[in-house]
């Protein structure tokens, strides 16, 4: 976290609207006990309440997510974070577009602004902290030296959980329409794409590369949700703790070129994948970052092994 109450105001983008922050997301799927027995498994504090689960960090305990009961999978809403002077200009932006703003849905009592993008993904926009970094997030790089032996052994080995949720990459039928909604209706700026196949957007106050990005298929749905890890070892050593736990599909460990993250993607129970990813590209408040359209054979990853066919399958489709 970068804003929390007493510690140094978050940075902001002097009189631009948009959001700041991804403030959680709430998943449906079939059955909430296997989305217990994954989550616990990848690191997070998958807690039960009533008949669904709660996700929160290990180090600060903030909830990120929420998984609830609700026939097949799929993304109930996603919840943004705005700076509360900015709430009365987003909602006059929002109705001056002609665009509805709905009732929350029922159990989510909840004083924001609540409207679907072109896909019929649920969006809540409220005041919350800035979860989204002021500055690049340092990797931990531990020295090694001569004369030792540098690597414990694995019953030995102290686990590194994810630090916070980095972005979410939705399936889309139309990118360009995605690129759109969210840059006109939320503030949110193009960082790079490729094509109508993929784009990545940032939050102009100071984020990540990306908060949200789409990739396209025939219907929509989620891909997968990327969790921000301390060091290159623990991503290496989350993809092994996960296969001796039995979720062993996955694809890495391998780099990215846009956003430049190293990553481990595990399939989750559903067929969506969750990453986790180290060192990615961060756009200050300051800066006016050229999103650019990159040729598809440079849009990727950078190097490792080659995906699995069912990496950009939709099950949702």
């Amino acid at each position: 976290m970068t804003a929390i109450a007493g510690h140094m105001p978050a940075t902001r983008k002097p009189g631009a609207l948009g959001i700041h922050s991804i403030g959680g997301f709430v998943l449906a799927v079939p059955e909430v006990s296997r989305a217990q027995d994954f989550y616990g498994a990848f690191g997070l504090d998958a807690r039960a309440q009533g008949n669904q689960l709660n996700l929160h960090t290990m180090a600060d305990g903030y909830r990120w997510g929420r998984v609830v009961e609700g026939g097949r999978k799929h993304m109930h809403h996603v919840t943004l974070h705005a700076f509360e002077e900015d709430m009365p200009r987003f909602k006059s932006q929002i109705e001056g577009m002609g665009l509805r703003l709905l009732d929350p849905p029922a159990g989510f009592d909840s004083n924001g602004l609540w409207l679907r993008d072109p896909d019929g993904l649920l969006l809540e926009i409220r005041v919350g902290e800035k979860t989204s970094p002021d500055e690049k997030t340092p990797i931990i790089l531990k020295p090694t030296e001569g004369g030792l032996r540098n690597a414990p052994y694995r019953r030995h080995v102290e686990r590194e959980v994810p630090r916070r949720l980095s972005h979410i990459l939705m399936f889309t039928p139309d990118v360009p329409r995605a690129i759109a909604f969210y840059s006109r209706v939320l503030g949110m700026r193009l960082s790079d794409r490729s094509g109508d196949f993929v784009a990545f957007m940032h939050a102009i106050h100071g984020s990540d590369h990306h908060v949200m990005a789409f990739v396209k298929s025939a219907a929509p749905g989620l891909h997968h949700l990327s969790w921000d890890m301390p060091s290159l070892a623990s991503i290496g050593l989350g993809a092994m703790w996960m296969a001796d736990r039995g979720f062993a599909h996955g694809w890495g460990f391998g780099r990215h070129v846009l956003g430049s993250n190293y990553f481990h993607y595990i399939q989750d129970p559903w067929g969506s994948w969750s990453e986790y990813s180290a060192d990615i590209d961060h756009v200050p408040a300051s800066m006016e970052w050229e999103g650019i359209d990159h040729p598809m054979e440079d849009s990727f990853y950078l190097w490792g092994p080659n995906p699995p066919e069912d990496f950009v399958a939709n099950t949702e489709a």
